[in-house]
């Protein structure tokens, strides 16, 4: 008579099945021993089948994830497919290291990785055959898919190199990092919510300012985009630069600097002295060269309403005001204030002091400078040649504050995708290293944007879940991962566009 102890599980192929008798084996067992009637000594029980066996784990779902991103982006038609290049990219959203690693960072995904040859014969044809054109067009085509591209945002940063000597590109310049050494600057320019659109690299000397306009330009040029309104911060406000905008028909909204504000404001101070209201908005006109408007009467009450046929001398000035960011300047002016007066009376070193000034060889407060600071907190400045008939104030205030995306692009790029290029000395080699970078953030911030979380909350939520390969009794068994809640709301989010 037979008796059902326990069911173990239903078979659906001689895989399965093999894989359910070795465990109704092992599970009647129980680990005990065998009677060894010629030695009565127990001895272990012999296998009846081969133990199972680990052929290999491969994470799935975070590779078929990076590599549907990279394809949908058109990434893989845009570099003809090549492999190595691939690699690269996905390697840098996954662990960012040297391309040397990049093999050991795409084995330990379960991935057949090309080998290091092939690597840097890739970063070679990336340099000789444009692909980072190739990647800009791929890049705008999935932009212009998604909608309005009549906005971009521009920035630009400093990458260093420790190395002693210059060259024709790595040169001695002025860091954002307050680096000494040889360094390259790089331009960003990205969509509205900032996916990359261009990336431009000049040697480190160059001004910044120089920087916007040939990159603008040639985006233009590739996009066929003429009405173009391009925000900028205040480093790139340059009277040249803006004139060069307004020419080429485009419009722009940068930051304005502190220093303006004293002679825009001159008929608010005059009228309405230095009270301000949370939220106030000031809707003026700035001169495109010169500090005081020879078009602007301080003795007129209202602020003049800016166009560029009636003040062609002059471009659009708005200035806002928040509570919230007097506070925070005023709390920083305080600092400031007590670090200069700990310098006058000497009990500091007055290295880059601020409203610290010298007077007859002895260094005082600066009393003026003091004041002047404190009656502008609070303020922020943006210039445009936008009429207030076609954007308001509020519109441009709040285009300008998308900037924060282009800034975390370049946090993303520069530590969590590593793009400071280190073992890469020829003009070329870097070039082709920020080829990888850009492309790399486009599938990064694509799949962000798709998600809602960050690459690095992915890679960590998905590499994990792996697809386990084993060998039993001569049978291949593959084990599908079990998705956690996170994983499976990524995939469900992903569905749609891949």
């Amino acid at each position: 008579m037979r008796r059902i102890v326990e069911h173990l599980g239903s078979a659906h192929d001689e895989a399965e099945l093999a894989a359910l008798i070795q465990a109704g084996r092992e599970k009647i067992r129980g680990g005990q021993g065998v009677l060894d009637l010629a030695g009565l000594a127990p001895r272990a029980a012999r296998q009846a089948v081969a133990p199972a066996v680990v052929d290999s784990k491969r994470s799935v779902l975070l590779w078929d994830v990076l590599t549907g991103a990279y394809e949908m982006l058109g990434l893989g038609e845009a570099t003809g497919g090549d492999e190595g290049f691939m690699q690269m990219v996905l390697a840098r959203l996954v662990e960012p290291t040297s391309k040397e690693q990049v093999p050991r960072v795409i084995s330990e995904l379960g991935v057949g990785s090309v080998s290091r040859a092939s690597l840097f014969r890739s970063l070679s044809r990336c340099a000789g055959r444009q692909w980072r054109d190739r990647i800009a067009a791929a890049c705008l085509s999935h932009v212009t898919g998604r909608g309005d591209l009549s906005l971009c945002l521009y920035d630009v940063t400093t990458l260093y190199f420790e190395a002693e000597k210059e060259d024709d590109l790595r040169r001695v310049g002025y860091s954002k990092e307050r680096r000494v050494g040889p360094q390259v600057i790089v331009g960003l320019l990205v969509d509205r919510a900032g996916f990359p659109l261009r990336v431009g690299c000049w040697e480190g000397s160059k001004a910044e300012t120089s920087t916007l306009i040939p990159m603008v330009e040639e985006f233009r040029k590739a996009s066929g985009i003429e009405h173009l309104v391009v925000v900028a911060d205040a480093g790139m406000l340059s009277a040249g630069n803006l004139q060069a905008l307004h020419d080429a028909g485009m419009g722009f909204i940068v930051g304005s600097r502190m220093t303006k504000a004293p002679a825009d404001l001159a008929a608010h101070f005059a009228w309405r002295g230095d009270a301000f209201t949370d939220g106030q908005v000031i809707d003026t006109i700035t001169p495109r060269k010169g500090a005081t408007s020879r078009e602007r009467d301080r003795n007129v009450r209202d602020e003049p309403v800016w166009s560029p046929v009636e003040f062609p001398g002059s471009w659009r000035a708005i200035w806002a005001y928040s509570a919230r960011r007097f506070a925070r300047d005023n709390k920083t002016l305080t600092a400031q204030e007590n670090r200069a007066r700990a310098v006058v009376a000497g009990h500091r070193r007055p290295k880059g002091t601020r409203f610290v000034t010298t007077r007859k060889g002895d260094q005082v407060l600066d009393d003026k400078a003091l004041a002047r600071a404190k009656r502008l907190a609070g303020l922020k400045g943006y210039v445009s040649n936008i009429p207030a008939t076609v954007m308001p104030a509020s519109e441009v205030i709040a285009s300008y504050h998308e900037l924060w995306h282009v800034e975390q692009s370049f946090r993303m790029s520069k530590h969590d995708l590593r793009a400071r290029p280190v073992f890469h000395h020829t003009h070329d080699a870097i070039q082709a290293h920020l080829t990888v970078v850009m492309a790399a953030l486009a599938v990064a911030r694509h799949l962000q944007a798709a998600t809602g979380i960050s690459i690095k909350q992915l890679v960590r939520e998905l590499r994990p879940l792996q697809e386990v390969t084993i060998t039993i009794n001569g049978h291949h068994i593959t084990a599908q991962p079990q998705t956690t809640q996170t994983a499976q709301q990524i995939l469900e989010s992903l569905n749609p566009g891949h």
